[in-house]
């Protein structure tokens, strides 16, 4: 009987075991996939692939980054000595624009004569740049590519464009979302932090036990209900509501968002901090009453500081649930890669971003891997959040200690 329940305790013990590892591997495989996908955008050419940008050779150019690609594809730059080449005038070609140069039995009927055109293009037209596939290219070309330089971290980071489907150079830059994300996710903080903390000040201290023991259960169901029902309540009430009342053009703002986020980070910060307020000793309440103390001194200067640690991290896992969230803010911020300069204007988060475009990026391109850099931006985010939290809960056990 002795060897029987061993064999059961080792067999449990192995079962632990194997769960623990595999739930960390497959967390570790998560972050290297994430990572290994998006570092990805920051080791080739921001051109999409098979794709190239040729010039005649007696073009001086070698070397164009993206913006000044965009600028001449865009016309702002017209002349080639704005960008250190001659004084000649720059035309713009693509594989499309052919056909406004050769006619359909220069080309043949299966294209087969496009390789000989394009060279023959060049050659004619010395000042011209090509954005076509470099399979369409003859060998011998008359021309030479120009190199792209590379997605650079700063220039994603403090990009204010963010074009992933442009020809011929699309932007990655990210400096909106990430105001837009911080913006949303401080004003549901505004609005959660001071409703949530006194919510569970009422439910820890205040509050009959059956009152309690209404409002918890429908606190902890409020965190149950899925996100995209709290944005169809957002895009039905919320919105109207401030687009009537701030006489604006459209509803979907920051501000949409930061109520809707702020609803949603509720059950987290009324539960954790009602569970800190809760766990201090009555013996600290009864020696403050003792001293004559009144309840609400007490309640401030000893509840309150007491559980400042668990207040501190309710709310910082408020930030996390906020900052995270996808489909609610979707559907009432109005998704504009623009940089908010208030709470009444529409803006674009980095998990709506997300979730609206990795469906549509073709696998393995530049934008399928700018999509995972932003997840890494995101998951750095939250990196911060989760060091934080336990930067806090380790004062609280150096302070008691």
């Amino acid at each position: 009987m002795k060897n029987y329940r061993i064999i059961v305790e080792k067999f449990v013990e192995g079962v632990l075991f194997s769960s623990s590892t595999i739930t960390s591997l497959t967390v570790i495989l998560i972050i290297v996939f994430l990572f290994r996908e998006g570092i990805g955008l920051f080791h080739g050419s921001p051109l999409e692939k098979d794709f190239v940008i040729a010039v005649s050779k007696q073009n001086p150019i070698q070397e164009l980054d993206a913006a000044k690609v965009k600028a001449i594809f865009n016309q702002d730059i017209t002349n080639w000595s704005k960008v250190g080449g001659a004084n000649d005038s720059i035309i713009l070609f693509t594989t499309s624009d052919i056909t406004n140069y050769y006619s359909e039995e220069e080309l043949g009927s299966a294209l087969e004569f496009l390789p000989k055109k394009l060279n023959d293009f060049i050659v004619s037209h010395p000042g011209a740049i090509m954005y076509v596939s470099g399979k369409s290219l003859p060998p011998g070309f008359n021309g030479h590519r120009i190199k792209i330089k590379d997605i650079t971290i700063p220039g994603f980071v403090f990009g204010r464009q963010w074009y992933p489907t442009s020809e011929p150079i699309p932007s990655y830059g990210i400096w909106p979302m990430i105001i837009g994300t911080l913006m949303v996710t401080l004003g549901a903080l505004l609005f959660a932090i001071p409703l949530g903390i006194a919510t569970a000040i009422y439910m820890a201290e205040v509050a009959d036990i059956r009152i309690r023991n209404i409002l918890k259960p429908v606190i902890e169901l409020l965190s149950g209900i899925p996100s995209v029902v709290f944005g169809f309540f957002g895009l039905i009430v919320i919105v109207p509501l401030i687009q009537q009342t701030f006489h604006l053009i459209v509803g979907e703002t920051v501000l949409a968002g930061s109520i809707v986020l702020g609803i949603m980070a509720l059950p987290t910060i009324i539960t954790i901090t009602e569970d800190s307020l809760r766990t201090i000793p009555q013996s600290l309440k009864e020696a403050s009453l003792a001293l004559g103390a009144t309840r609400w001194q007490t309640l401030v200067r000893v509840v309150i500081p007491y559980a400042k640690s668990g207040i501190s991290t309710a709310i910082i896992l408020g930030i996390g649930r906020a900052i995270g969230e996808t489909m609610a803010v979707l559907m009432v911020t109005g998704n504009a890669s623009n940089i908010p300069h208030s709470f009444l204007v529409p803006a674009r988060t980095i998990p709506a971003t997300i979730a609206a475009e990795l469906g549509e990026a073709p696998y393995g391109g530049m934008h399928f891997k700018a999509l995972f850099a932003l997840g890494i931006v995101l998951f750095l985010f939250t990196i911060v959040i989760n060091f934080t939290v336990e930067f806090i809960k380790n004062s609280k056990k150096e302070i008691r200690s």
